[in-house]
């Protein structure tokens, strides 16, 4: 017998046996190197040819052995699996691996009856020569009664077409040992199995560069994992990939560009040698071609426009018998798998399936792009009829989802239909909802592109995805492209559909809200009061429209300030939306959400916190724990736990958001990033500076990397960073920072941006507290004007701008200009905000202060008193402000010389401070110090200096020594020191801090005055006069110049000088 080509003639050596083929091997045996295999002696007789290349598939060989030895029951298994998948190779393999066991080993490509018949009419030749010359037939007989009749033999029947094409054999021979082969999974009624599957990583990365080392030996390989997942780690696709790297000497980077842009040439291509029937475009041509007279191959180019798995099969529900017979036959060809509730496709299949060619009969441009818009109108019309907003619908859109951006992924935009256009308004407003900002507008600027294209510009469906997509833009801050856009949809609709088409009052009440966003409340308030109208007289009050621009308009006046009108609309929202739509309606859980917000900047915090708890739990049960509605409603309870100083409370809030939103958005999502900005600043406030500002200097650095150095969300970072370098007391930081961050602000955000102005405000502080107070002010006072010609001179903003440059003024000795401004604040706040409102009653502070400063101790007293008694009353007693207050007024008694009223105050509010936020919060240990002070002043020096040295050995440590709050501390020490008799400690803490206070604050800061007048008198308690002048006369100037003639600070060390000296007799 000669050789046919591609079988080795090995007859002879140590094993008794044959093992003979009839015909060559057509099926999935790709075996192409001819060293023996390790382990495997070589089989005697015409066998495939034996390959070093061999990967993996130990369970699948076990298995089949197993089935194959199993006592009691015929010999008998099917190997089934796709085309392509390494069903021969692997029956090859088990061939070789057992030869030894059996007398002779026959293997027969059965791809069809005919084939069947000549493989067992050549077996009758082989094992008996004689009967050469009888008809096939004949010889078939011949063949079946000595395989009956006999035992010790393996026969191979590879690559049945159907499980009846073995039926004469399987029911004639019962003895000897039988491995048929089929792409058909179904149908072997009995017949024990081996299902072989795609490769794993590991195994299908090995196989592609073990062939490309063949041809190649010092390639170098990089990406290949990455071209497997992307053939499907399939074994024909990974080792004709692997040939043609080799021939041709191209990365696997640059195998998948040449795949992405040539398909069709790199789906047909075969290295030198190879075989042209066995490339990955023709592998499964013939199982289209016996499914050819059935829907079968038309569902199968409709399946390959989706993702590879997960594909829901309610998707076909509606489609008949003719879709679940194709369905069945598919799964039964190996083509797909099929499962009670979903399909799966293996992604090469459907990359061939969906890649036209004119010289394919199955594959032809027509059909495929007809299968295209089939298969996006199928997923278009799942989602027909179902709201986006409800969550009854959204099981249906994570459905779609996956599939739509397949689709899309793999359609050009210029095939876009009808049906696409539809899917991708759908899917980009529920991404939309779900808080996939950027998902949601790659999807909507692709709608409202092709419906432009198709559809018209002016067609409502394209007004709609204009609107959509406009509304994306602002939810995302890009402010600049939704306000246009809005205005735009605005004027062309009113053209087309009139100006009380209800599509165009959402817009008008959408354009108000992305006005109030950039600050321009002047428009969006009369916008906002305009569009609520409308709805009202063409839809009615309890339409959900009305409802909502209603919703809209309470905002907007809270934006403006106006929080008793914001809160009565508020209320009014939500007791027609509990009424109308239920408690537990996503939308009367927005409304109560919004009022608990409302309520928390009125000063009504227990409400508040009903509120935002009650809210919480209703969007955890009809929403879900992970909804984007559901964890912005817990960082609104974290702001408002972290408002009330409860720092651990908030903490973990942030950190329980914060792990959701990380596993449900990633890292770095905007909202996961703002959650982690909250969740820093935080920490910081909570005295773990080192840690807070390590995170926000890593937030920082993954929103620049993520979103581009110009996005909203890396903006706000920047600005937080700033923040907290501030009040970490790295003022240096803080100015360089805030100084680089505002020339950005005023040109991404524009110069009158409230967010641009917050920022300016922020750089004039962190200089003020640096000690830069004329630019300070200089800032300040530009800022107080462009908030009062942005949102008018009543808006709170306005107030707190005015507010902070009448401290600036206070702090630089320009008093009477301080307490005029702060009288006329305190004045404004009232008369617009109402004098319960928390921010009218810290101006009544903010005025005392002033009024102390002025020499009016008696008025600053008064005033003080009165804003602690609103504040009880309106705030609690254990209200961050309240606690502010309280030690405000301690402070001036303190200041009146009253120490013996200032102590229990302190004390009262220590305890108080320790009970609410422990002994080592920042604002404990602010209280720690003011009473070691107190204690100092009333001549109990051996209590303030325990109290000093512990509070100055906590801040270090907590802090850092060069902290403001530490250099207090330190000062404080360095006094009680001095009061108790050791003026030489006194004077070496005094030189440390006043270098600290330079290195950091500068000369001419006030803190650094005080600490050179203080080492002055410690200077002069040692008896070094000289010296001791020098200094005091030095903190005198430097007073005289930051504070101001009339100061009190600055009278007595004037006239402590001339006391000295004689400078004033």
């Amino acid at each position: 017998m000669s050789g046919d080509p591609g079988v080795v003639n090995a007859v002879g050596g140590v094993v008794s046996g044959s093992v003979f083929q009839a015909g060559t091997i057509t099926g999935d045996v790709h075996f192409h190197d001819h060293r023996p295999v390790s382990g495997a002696t070589p089989p005697a007789g015409r066998v495939p040819a034996a390959s070093g290349l061999f990967v993996g598939r130990t369970g699948e060989l076990d298995r089949l052995e197993r089935l194959l030895r199993e006592p009691g029951r015929p010999a008998v298994a099917v190997v089934h699996g796709m085309g392509g998948v390494g069903k021969s190779t692997l029956v090859a393999r088990y061939a070789r691996l057992h030869a030894e066991r059996y007398g002779f080993t026959w293997w027969i490509t059965a791809d069809t009856p005919a084939a069947l018949q000549a493989g067992l009419a050549d077996l009758a030749v082989a094992v008996d020569p004689g009967t050469a010359g009888l008809p096939v037939r004949e010889r078939v007989e011949v063949a079946l009664r000595r395989l009956a009749g006999t035992d010790g033999w393996l026969l191979v029947l590879d690559n049945l077409t159907t499980p009846a094409d073995a039926d004469e054999v399987l029911t004639r021979v019962s003895t000897g040992t039988i491995v048929l082969t089929s792409r058909q999974r179904t149908g072997w009624r009995g017949t024990p199995s081996v299902a072989v599957d795609v490769l794993p990583a590991g195994d299908a990365e090995e196989l592609l560069t073990r062939v490309v080392a063949e041809d190649w030996p010092d390639a170098d390989v990089p990406a290949a994992a990455r071209l497997c997942e992307e053939l499907g780690r399939l074994p024909l696709a990974v080792e004709q990939a692997g040939a043609y790297l080799a021939q041709t000497r191209i990365t696997p980077s640059a195998y998948l560009d040449l795949l992405a842009r040539y398909p069709a040439r790199v789906f047909a291509a075969t290295a030198e040698g190879g075989d042209a029937q066995r490339t990955m475009a023709r592998v499964w041509h013939v199982t289209f071609d016996r499914l050819a007279d059935t829907p079968a191959p038309a569902l199968l180019r409709q399946l390959a426009w989706y993702a590879p798995a997960g594909i829901a099969r309610r998707l076909f529900d509606d489609e008949g018998p003719d879709t679940l017979d194709a369905l069945g036959k598919l799964h039964a060809f190996s083509m797909i798998k099929l499962s009670a509730a979903d399909i799966t496709v293996h992604r090469l299949v459907q990359s061939v399936t969906r890649t036209p060619d004119p010289a394919d009969p199955h594959r032809q441009p027509d059909l495929i792009a007809a299968a295209l818009v089939t298969a996006s109108g199928r997923l278009a019309r799942h989602l027909t009829g179902h709201s986006y907003r409800d969550p009854r619908s959204w099981p249906r859109y994570t459905e779609v989802l996956p599939h739509a951006r397949a689709l899309l992924g793999f359609a050009p935009p210029e095939t876009d239909s009808a049906g696409t256009l539809r899917l991708l308004n759908d899917a980009g407003s529920f991404l939309r909802d779900q808080g996939d900002y950027a998902g949601a507008i790659e999807l909507l600027e692709r709608c409202v592109r092709g419906s432009g294209r198709v559809l018209g510009d002016q067609d409502r469906s394209t007004l709609a995805a204009r609107s959509n997509l406009a509304g994306a833009y602002r939810e995302t801050g890009r402010l600049d492209r939704a306000i246009p856009m809005f205005e735009a949809v605005l004027a062309d609709g009113e053209r087309v559909l009139g100006p009380d088409h209800p599509d165009l009052l959402a817009v008008r009440s959408n354009l108000a809200i992305a006005c109030t966003a950039t600050g321009n409340l002047r428009k969006a308030v009369p916008l906002s009061e305009a569009a609520a109208a409308r709805c009202e007289q063409v839809l009615g009050l309890d339409h959900p429209h009305t409802i909502t621009c209603r919703s809209s308009l309470a905002a907007c006046y809270e934006s403006a300030g106006d929080l008793a009108r914001a809160i009565a609309l508020y209320e009014a929202t939500l007791e027609q939306r509990v009424r109308i739509l239920g408690p537990e309606h996503r939308d009367t859980l927005r409304s109560r959400a919004k009022l608990a917000s409302a309520q928390a900047a009125t000063g009504n915090p227990a409400r508040a916190a009903e509120l935002h708890r009650t809210t919480i739990a209703a969007l955890a049960r009809t929403l879900g724990e992970d909804h984007p509605q559901t964890l912005a409603a817990r960082d609104e309870l974290a702001d408002f736990q972290r408002s009330m100083g409860k720092l651990a409370e908030a903490i973990a809030s942030y950190e329980a958001t914060l792990e959701v939103r990380t596993r449900t958005a990633g890292p770095v999502h905007p909202e996961t990033l703002t959650t982690r900005m909250q969740l820093a600043a935080a920490t910081v406030s909570a005295g773990r500076t080192g840690d807070g500002l390590a995170e926000h200097r890593k937030i920082v650095a993954d929103c620049e990397r993520a979103l581009g150095g110009d996005h909203p969300t890396t903006v706000n970072g920047r600005a937080v960073l700033a923040a907290a370098l501030r009040r970490s007391g790295d003022l240096t930081g803080a100015v360089s920072e805030y100084r680089r961050l505002l020339p950005d602000a005023e040109r991404i955000l524009g110069p009158d941006h409230p967010s641009t102005l917050v920022c300016r405000t922020n750089l004039a502080h962190a200089l003020a507290d640096a000690g830069d107070l004329t630019n300070a002010i200089t800032l300040l006072d530009a800022t107080a004007a462009g908030f009062e010609r942005v949102l008018g001179p009543a808006h709170p903003s306005t107030l707190s701008a005015r507010s902070q440059l009448a401290s600036a003024w206070l702090t630089a000795g320009e008093v009477a200009k301080a307490l005029a401004l702060s009288q006329d604040v305190r004045a404004d706040a009232v008369r617009v905000l109402g004098d319960d409102h928390p921010d009218a009653i810290g101006y009544l502070s903010e005025l005392a202060a002033a009024r102390e400063r002025s020499g009016d101790v008696a008025g600053a007293l008064r005033d003080h008193r009165a804003a602690l008694a609103d504040a009880e009353r309106v705030l609690g007693a254990d209200h961050p402000h309240t606690l502010t207050l309280r030690n405000n007024v301690a402070n001036a008694h303190e200041s009146a010389g009253d120490v013996a009223k200032a102590i229990p105050l302190h004390e009262a509010l220590l305890a108080d401070r320790i009970r609410l936020r422990g002994n080592e919060n920042p604002d404990t240990m602010s209280t720690r110090s003011n009473l070691a002070n107190a204690y100092l002043t009333a001549g109990r020096v051996g209590e303030a200096a325990a109290m000093a040295e512990a509070v100055t050995a906590d801040l270090t440590r907590l802090l850092g020594p060069d902290h403001p709050d530490t250099l207090v501390a330190r000062n404080t020490l360095a006094r009680t020191c001095l009061r108790g008799g050791d003026p030489a400690r006194a004077s070496q803490l005094l030189t440390g801090v006043l270098a600290d206070r330079r290195r950091t604050l500068g000369d001419e800061h006030p803190d650094t005055l005080v600490s050179l007048a203080d080492l002055g008198s410690a200077r002069l308690s040692e008896g070094d006069t000289a010296n001791a002048l020098t200094l005091l006369r030095r903190a005198r100037d430097g007073f005289e110049k930051m504070l101001g003639p009339a100061d009190p600070q600055l009278r007595a060390l004037r006239d402590r000088i001339d006391r000295l000296t004689g400078e004033g007799s």
